[in-house]
């Protein structure tokens, strides 16, 4: 591992611990959550999953979790993802800059 890619990840792990010790972690997921919802993107996924399910023999978990996870990554609405995004980088300006 590179010296960038090592400093990278441990950036990585501070943001995530403060996120998680200041409540701001669940309070972004919640938002994330409620966010995809509203959109219509939680029940198309179901939907996705549900279809997948009845048209395989025999049944598999990690089947349908692969042929949706491609999928449910490129779907999240793009404004959905601005949203989060932003959040995040406040988060990291706030916590950064003091």
């Amino acid at each position: 591992m590179s010296k960038s890619t090592l400093e990278t990840e441990m950036l990585f792990v501070e943001v995530h611990r403060r996120m998680i010790e200041s409540g701001e972690w669940d309070r972004i997921l919640h938002q994330l959550s409620s966010k995809l919802s509203e959109s219509g993107w939680t029940d198309d996924l179901l939907h996705r999953a549900k279809e997948n399910s009845r048209s395989m023999d025999p049944l598999s978990f990690q089947t349908i979790l692969q042929e949706l996870l491609s999928h449910a990554q490129t779907s999240v609405p793009l404004s959905v993802k601005r949203e989060i995004t932003t959040l995040i980088k406040q988060f990291v300006k706030e916590q950064f800059e003091k």
